[in-house]
């Protein structure tokens, strides 16, 4: 997953706040395990939670994913089944049918955490965290609590996801936090004085020295941070670096069509010459010979062809001049 911070400063408390019906019979696994459990699996259950169907009730509304009236009456029956199957005996079966039945509440909330993110982190990674969260939700609770289950698995998938963001995080906690210090007093001033303070006035509001709020802005360095594809995007139809990079060795067509209407035009220069000169110069630039061997060729001196080439080539100059003229 790609590395990104948080700026809304929020705890998780990973604490086992519901008691555990698989932990009765002593068969509940541990987090670390039940992640090892199903990391062959989570791909299929993340795609189950991309994959959602649009008439699926809102977690927030209240929803639990099946329709109303009689089917949905059916499908609570059914889910409690489960529930009691999997307290009573737990297997990774029953926990996996859990996990699909569930698996909205993970886009659901991923969906919301995302919202506050930078924009190079992809949901899809987010829904991939918000698994883990789902099953180890699934596994920790007790249904015999009479308490809803969307409610706490939904705390337990955020938890798992702002988790997993914490730890891809390159930047101290502290330091985000003491950001964020910053950015609320620099928008206080600003709204106090109606103007943008300075680092003085700055340094007052938080209680410390100019040349500690110095220090400060250099350990905030860190998290001003920018990706290269939004520097590039600025002003920019596309968004990608590969395209705004030169490659030196990629043909520039409007060079190709110049030297191909110049190639043309030459030689239809030549085939205006006299058979002579048509030979002196086929032989003097495309068969690279000397004078004195076209000499040879044609029986005449090396003065001679020299005549010759020098006439050929006023003659094929005054030619492509006056079709660059026409």
């Amino acid at each position: 997953m790609s590395g990104a911070h948080l700026d809304n400063g929020e705890h998780h408390d990973n604490g086992d706040h519901h008691g555990s019906g698989a932990a009765a019979t002593g068969a509940t696994s541990t987090k670390a395990t039940s992640r090892e459990a199903t990391s062959a699996d989570a791909a299929s259950v993340e795609a189950q939670a991309v994959g959602t169907p649009s008439d699926v009730a809102s977690p927030a509304a209240g929803g639990d994913g099946v329709g109303s009236g009689g089917g949905r009456a059916e499908a609570d029956a059914a889910i409690k089944a489960l529930w009691h199957e999997f307290a009573t005996e737990p297997s990774q079966r029953v926990r996996d049918r859990l996990v699909l039945h569930y698996a909205p509440l993970v886009k659901y909330v991923a969906g919301r955490v995302g919202t506050g993110l930078p924009t190079h982190v992809d949901v899809a990674d987010l829904i991939q965290s918000g698994i883990f969260g789902l099953v180890d939700a699934i596994e920790k609770f007790d249904p015999d609590r009479g308490l809803r289950f969307e409610t706490y698995a939904m705390q337990r998938i955020r938890g798992a996801i702002l988790d997993d963001l914490r730890s891809q995080d390159w930047v101290p906690r502290v330091v985000r936090s003491r950001a964020r210090e910053v950015e609320r007093t620099l928008e206080r001033l600003g709204a106090r004085l109606g103007r943008t303070p300075t680092d003085a006035e700055v340094a007052t509001e938080l209680g410390i020295s100019l040349n500690e709020l110095h220090e400060l802005y250099g350990q905030l360095r860190l998290t001003s941070v920018v990706a290269l594809e939004t520097l590039v995007a600025a002003g920019r139809d596309s968004d990608s670096v590969v395209e705004s990079l030169p490659d030196d060795d990629a043909v520039d067509p409007a060079a190709v069509l110049v030297d191909r209407d110049n190639r043309e035009q030459l030689a239809d220069a030549i085939s205006q010459l006299s058979e002579r000169d048509r030979i002196v110069v086929s032989l003097y630039y495309f068969e690279s010979l000397t004078l004195a061997e076209i000499g040879k060729v044609l029986g005449v001196t090396e003065s001679r062809v020299s005549q010759l080439h020098t006439r050929a080539v006023l003659r094929l100059r005054a030619k492509l001049q006056g079709q660059a003229g026409s």
